[in-house]
């Protein structure tokens, strides 16, 4: 009850909803906020979800320490999942279909996540992986981040990475240990300066390629992995280091938050990854179907943590509720009094989880629907892709379109989806077709990239 309590107050000093003494002497408290997303990890890259090799001691105490969002959907491919976070609505909204062709551009009309709390007196850095436009106005130092260190291109050990828009080849140094270093760096600095600040960190880890030598690798750590399991491989292997490594920077990041004393008021947010896993969905997947780049559970489906005691977060605490990457933009701007625009308004499509976090036991009725398009279809062929590699779920069943025809799964009673239910139930079936096509149609104006083939010129 003194958690409920305790989370109730701080909101309402930051929203408005309650008047008098409680709200005067919290009004100033808004939390930090820090958002970590690795790169193509996916749900069952932690030994907490029962990953028979891989250790993750920290990402395990921070499950104890949080609310776990067990049905949080991400998408299905990198720049779409960036976008979604990023705008608070469905990636296609913002013109995002695909992670190349200048179709992972952003749409310029949107209104970023940080642009939003910068008017709610936020610093705002960003240190990872943007891909949602690499030229000029679409690169994040022009989409609200004060301060910016973004991996451009390369191999590990070798990547151009930019700082503030000057690009620098770093040779040598493994890009992921550079942002939680830039970052940690970062926040000492606001938090000297009494600064509310907004941290997003990205890395590229553990996306591939990877070569087979340990050119690739800061260090030989990864080949204590191979040989601990008969389908290891060296890929496999340096995906799990990788992961361990993240591990071992959020443990790091966590305790410097602890001994500057700020990370009681700090909304720590751990996303486990931007999309399903790639590379290890066959050596474990937490009993999901498919990966990144598939329509299914296993390509979008992601754990989510969420960490504030100073907000009366309960930890170890679970919430079932089917819930979206587009729902982190309205949480924040609800959690920290960010004025909501018209433009705001009209954008925003997610939904504030500010109830689940005062109560985890808190669920949405019965009218929630997720589309999962997979897109990446071929320059000009938008129109024909209508049904190609696509979900649409609700709170039980999922419709696919995908290359084995329409398929209904029941995932209350099937989660793996592993039987094809689709003519059991044939009124389930026309009322996700109905949302769906309603839904496509929505779309079309706004797939702005379609032809966006060359450089923009500013």
């Amino acid at each position: 009850m003194k958690t409920v309590i305790a989370l109730t107050l701080l909101l309402a000093a930051s929203t408005g909803f309650a008047e008098g003494a409680e709200a005067k002497s919290l009004k100033d408290s808004k939390p930090n906020i820090i958002i970590i997303m690795p790169d193509d990890s996916g749900y069952g890259n932690h030994s907490c979800f029962g990953n028979p090799v891989i250790k993750t001691p920290n990402i395990d105490a921070l499950a104890k320490q949080s609310l776990l969002l067990t049905r949080y959907h991400s998408s299905a491919r990198c720049s779409p999942s960036r976008a979604k976070l990023l705008s608070g609505r469905h990636e296609f909204l913002g013109g995002v279909t695909h992670t190349i062709q200048g179709r992972e551009r952003l749409s310029l009309d949107t209104i970023t996540l940080p642009q939003a709390l910068k008017t709610a007196g936020y610093a705002t850095g960003f240190f990872g992986k943007w891909h949602n436009g690499k030229e000029g106005r679409y690169r994040p130092e022009n989409r609200g981040f004060d301060e910016c260190w973004m991996y451009e291109k390369g191999a590990r050990m070798a990547a151009t990475i930019s700082h503030n828009g000057k690009s620098q080849r770093m040779a040598g140094t493994y890009p992921t240990d550079l942002f939680f270093k830039k970052a940690t760096e970062w926040i000492d600095v606001q938090r000297q300066a009494k600064k509310p600040f907004f941290v997003y960190l990205p890395p590229k880890s553990p996306h591939g390629p990877f070569k087979e030598d340990s050119s690739d690798m800061p260090n030989e750590d990864y080949k204590k992995f191979l040989g601990t399991h008969p389908e290891m491989t060296v890929q496999i292997a340096k995906i799990f280091w990788e992961v361990e490594n993240i591990d071992m920077r959020v443990g790091e990041m966590l305790k410097q938050l602890e001994t500057w004393g700020i990370a009681d008021n700090t909304l720590f947010i751990f996303i486990g990854s931007d999309n399903g896993a790639s590379g290890t969905s066959k050596f474990y997947n937490a009993g999901m179907k498919g990966q990144k780049g598939h329509p299914y559970q296993g390509g979008t489906r992601v754990p989510a943590f969420f960490r504030w005691p100073g907000g009366g977060i309960e930890g170890g605490s679970e919430n079932a509720a089917l819930i979206s990457q587009m729902d982190i933009m309205p949480t924040l701007l609800e959690i920290t009094g960010t004025p909501m625009t018209d433009q705001l308004k009209q954008q925003v499509e997610g939904r504030s989880l500010v109830s689940m976090l005062k109560n985890p036991a808190t669920d949405w009725e019965d009218d929630r629907h997720l589309v999962h398009h997979v897109g990446a279809w071929l320059p000009g062929q938008a129109a024909q892709s209508k049904h190609a590699r696509v979900a649409i779920q609700n709170k039980r069943f999922t419709l696919v379109n995908n290359k084995n025809g329409e398929e209904l799964f029941d995932l209350k009673n099937d989660p793996g989806e592993t039987k094809n239910v689709i003519n059991e139930y044939p009124k389930v079936v026309a009322q996700l077709r109905e949302v769906y096509d309603g839904w496509w149609t929505r779309m079309q104006p706004r797939l702005v990239n379609e032809d966006a083939y060359h450089p923009p010129t500013q």
